[in-house]
C-alpha cells in the first residue's frame, strides 16, 4: 500500500507512465505483428489507451484520497479494488461534478486564500484534485473489469464457405491483478450470417456495408450470449485452450479457429515492487529512479489444427468441433495450454545497462524478446 503523501507514489506513476509510453512506441511500429499478418498496434493500442486513461484517473484520485494500493509482490499493477472504484465512479461522475465549483472558480478561491492567510489551501487543492479526477473519467475510455467484445474485421474463409470475424475484448483479472487483451478468429456457420455475408462467388458480399468496428459479436442473435460468455471465461487461471474449448462447446455455430491472449505484466519498479528481489536489487543501481523499471508481457496463442465435422443422425446430432493444438514438446507451452507463446520485456537503456553489467542479463531475460527504449526509439532483439 502506498500513501498519497509519499514520494514512491509519484515515482510509481512516472515509471508506469514511461513504461506504457514505451509500449505505445513499440506497438506503433507497423512491422510488429500479433501472429500471422495482423498488425499488433491496430488491435492493442486502443486497449493501451484505456489503460493509460485509467492511470491518469488514478493519479488525479490520489490528490483527494489517502492511499493507493498496488500488487507490490506480484504483478506490480494496481489492485482490483482500484479498477472497481474507477468503474463505479464513472457512473456517478456527472452528478458529483455538478456539486463541485468549476476549475476557474476553485483556482481563483485558492489564490485569494493564499493572499489572505499566507498558507497553502489544502482543502481547496483536494477539491480541485477531485474535479480533475472526475473530468478525466469523462475524457476517455478506461480499462474496465470487462471491456466488452468488438468485431474489428470480417472476411470469408473460401475453403469452408463461412464468414470469419476477428473479435477482441479485454479483462482486468482481479485475482492476479493483470490486464489482458483477447483476440479471436471465429468462423460463423449460422444460416442467417451465411446468407447475409457470403456472396454467390463464395467471397464477402460487397453489397453489405459493415461499419467496423461493430460493438459485440457481429451475429446479433448470439451477441448478448457471447458478452456473457467472455465475462465468465476471462480469468487468467483459465488457459487459452480451455477458453477456446468452452466457446466451441457453448456455441454450436461458432467455430474458434485461433485465440490469442496478451497478458501485461509483471511490472518491476525499483524501491516499490517486491515481485523479484534480484531484478529489483539490480534496478536499484540505476542512477535515475524514473528509469529503474522493467515491463514484461506474454502473447499466448492456441489454434485449431483440425475440425471434426458435424454428424447428423436420426436420433441425435453433434456439431462440428475443433481439435486445438497444444505444443507438448515445450513444457511451458503445455503448462500455459497454448500452441505457441512469446515473452517480451521492455526496459529503459539505463536499466538494461545495469542488468547487463550485473552479468545476469541472460539469466533474467531467458527466452524473452528484449526491447530497449532510449528517448523515443525502441530497439528490439538486443
Amino acid at each position: 500500500m502506498l500513501n498519497a503523501t509519499e514520494g514512491p507514489v509519484s515515482q510509481y506513476f512516472r515509471s508506469i507512465q514511461a513504461a506504457l509510453g514505451g509500449l505505445e512506441i513499440y506497438l506503433s511500429n507497423p512491422d510488429v505483428k500479433l501472429g500471422g499478418s495482423m498488425a499488433a498496434g491496430g488491435i492493442l493500442l486502443r486497449y493501451l489507451d484505456r489503460l493509460k486513461n485509467s492511470f491518469s484517473c488514478w493519479q488525479n484520485r490520489i490528490g483527494f484520497t489517502e492511499q493507493f494500493r498496488i500488487s507490490r509482490a506480484e504483478s506490480g499493477f494496481p489492485v482490483f479494488q482500484n479498477v472497481l472504484e474507477l468503474e463505479n465512479d464513472r457512473g456517478s461522475a456527472e452528478k458529483r461534478l455538478a456539486a463541485i465549483p468549476d476549475g476557474a472558480a476553485i483556482r481563483s478561491e485558492m489564490a485569494d486564500f493564499i493572499l489572505r492567510n499566507r498558507e497553502f489551501p489544502t482543502a481547496l487543492q483536494t477539491q480541485m484534485a477531485e474535479r480533475l479526477y472526475l473530468e478525466q473519467i469523462g475524457k476517455g475510455e478506461i480499462f474496465s473489469p470487462l471491456v466488452l467484445p468488438e468485431t474489428i474485421h470480417v472476411s470469408v474463409n473460401e475453403k469452408s464457405g463461412r464468414p470469419l470475424c476477428i473479435v477482441t475484448w479485454a479483462v482486468f483479472d482481479g485475482a492476479n491483478t493483470l490486464p489482458m487483451v483477447y483476440v479471436a478468429g471465429i468462423e460463423d456457420s449460422s444460416d442467417n450470417m451465411t446468407r447475409l455475408l457470403v456472396g454467390r462467388d463464395g467471397k464477402l458480399n460487397p453489397e453489405v456495408e459493415i461499419p467496423l468496428p461493430v460493438g459485440g459479436l457481429l451475429n446479433p442473435e448470439l451477441a448478448a450470449a457471447f458478452d456473457d460468455f467472455v465475462g465468465k471465461n476471462g480469468a487468467y487461471s483459465l488457459t487459452p485452450a480451455t477458453i477456446a474449448t468452452n466457446m466451441d462447446k457453448d456455441f454450436p455455430t461458432l467455430h474458434p479457429k485461433v485465440l490469442r491472449r496478451v497478458v501485461l505484466g509483471p511490472f518491476y519498479s525499483a524501491g516499490i515492487t517486491e515481485n523479484n528481489a534480484r531484478i529489483n536489487e539490480i534496478l536499484s543501481r540505476v542512477r535515475k529512479p524514473d528509469n529503474a523499471w522493467l515491463l514484461t508481457w506474454t502473447v499466448q496463442e492456441v489454434f485449431s489444427k483440425a475440425e471434426r465435422p458435424a454428424v447428423k443422425g436420426f436420433f441425435s446430432s453433434t456439431p462440428a468441433m475443433q481439435e486445438f493444438h497444444i505444443e507438448t514438446n515445450d513444457l511451458e507451452a503445455a503448462r500455459m495450454g497454448v500452441s505457441a507463446y512469446e515473452k517480451h520485456a521492455l526496459v529503459p537503456h539505463d536499466a538494461y545497462q545495469a542488468l547487463y553489467a550485473s552479468g545476469e542479463a541472460a539469466a533474467i531475460f531467458g527466452n524473452y524478446k528484449v526491447h530497449v527504449i532510449s528517448g523515443n526509439n525502441v530497439v528490439s532483439e538486443v
